[in-house]
């Protein structure tokens, strides 16, 4: 097999040397031995860094793993997210907290109906200065973050939602002709109160499909909200401080898209994105039920998002698990019921519940 191997370390238990690899994660790897002499090491420090980083986050934000575990997984895509979820859920500080974990530049934008895209992306000057005359400068908006809260987005007009979607998908802006880069790295993490709808805009599926995740934000339980009390009630609050620089996220980021994937996972990702779109005959119900569904970039959400879950869980190679577990947060904003779903009381979560399912 592979002679002179290394041994994996505590972080991969389930394989004791790169011989008990799968062999679709071998096969996988253009270059089998230079991969194992040197990818290990770096997943097992990244895997710790990432795992303290989440420890930290726990402690401020109490009876959310789930959510900053799916944060995490959007931040080491190299992804965006949308944070849906009541007010009061901590939304607004897991932002802030993982902005000091992760080491990043974070800042915050309140989506309001008046808000203008200039306030967003900034803004040109005009300056008359001595022996000069007069010129324009640009002062850049809140845009030029690498960590950036927009709350509430569905609160402010499609032309001031639309100011972001350049920024997301080709992280920069353009002014005037001009083209002016956002910070490395740059995530946006939007938030949407789901009850309240009056005087909002719901986000067109061109902006919808730039989010990453979709992640639901719910209600602590008893315990986590019992700690909660005693935490944030008294004179003392939580510390929190980076555990990894901005450049390290960036090199943990570019080590997740090495990770290689299970030629089953690959099969798996393929088969449930594509019986998620009607009219192609792959599935009946979602025939019936889904007037249209994901794309290609649902495809390529996956791919990315159940390698950096590995990471985080301590695996050198993600499974048809992570398929199914990233099944709803990656697919439910890249789809939409029909009329016959909505009567016969259908929800997208159901549906795409029993379409992972499939893939098992």
């Amino acid at each position: 097999m592979l002679p002179g191997t290394p041994k994996l370390g505590p972080l991969f238990p389930y394989a004791k040397s790169a011989r008990d690899l799968p062999s679709e994660a071998i096969h996988s790897m253009s270059n089998v031995v230079e991969t194992h002499t040197d990818i290990v090491p770096r997943l097992e420090a990244a895997a710790e860094r990432v795992q303290r980083a989440h420890k930290a986050a726990a402690a401020v934000i109490f009876g959310q793993d789930q959510v900053i575990e799916r944060t995490l997984i959007t931040i080491l895509s190299g992804g965006h997210a949308l944070l849906i979820g009541v007010p009061g859920l901590a939304k607004t500080l897991l932002v802030e907290t993982l902005g000091k974990v992760l080491g990043l530049d974070a800042k915050r934008i309140q989506f309001t109906p008046d808000l203008m895209p200039s306030d967003i992306i900034g803004s040109e000057v005009l300056e008359d200065e001595a022996g000069r005359g007069r010129s324009f400068r640009f002062i850049k908006g809140p845009i030029f973050t690498q960590l950036l809260m927009a709350d509430e987005i569905n609160r402010a007009s499609p032309k001031t939602q639309s100011a972001l979607l350049q920024a997301m998908q080709e992280h920069h802006v353009t002014v005037a002709g001009q083209r002016h880069d956002t910070p490395a790295p740059f995530h946006v993490l939007a938030t949407q109160n789901p009850l309240e709808q009056e005087g909002t805009y719901p986000l067109p599926e061109a902006q919808l499909d730039r989010f990453l995740l979709q992640i639901d934000v719910g209600y602590p339980d008893l315990n986590a909200e019992r700690r909660m009390l005693y935490a944030t009630t008294g004179t003392d609050s939580a510390k929190v401080e980076a555990v990894i620089s901005a450049q390290d996220l960036m090199a943990t980021q570019r080590l997740v898209r090495q990770i290689p994937v299970p030629d089953k996972v690959v099969e798996a990702i393929l088969k449930l994105v594509r019986s998620a779109r009607p009219g192609t005959g792959e599935n009946a119900e979602t025939d019936r039920f889904v007037a249209w569904g994901p794309g290609p970039r649902a495809s390529q959400a996956l791919m990315l998002a159940v390698r950096a879950k590995a990471l985080i869980d301590g695996r050198l190679a993600p499974s048809v698990d992570d398929v199914i577990a990233l099944a709803e947060p990656i697919l439910k904003h890249r789809m939409a019921l029909t009329f016959a779903a909505r009567a016969e009381g259908e929800d997208l979560n159901h549906i795409i519940a029993r379409l992972a399912a499939s893939v098992e």
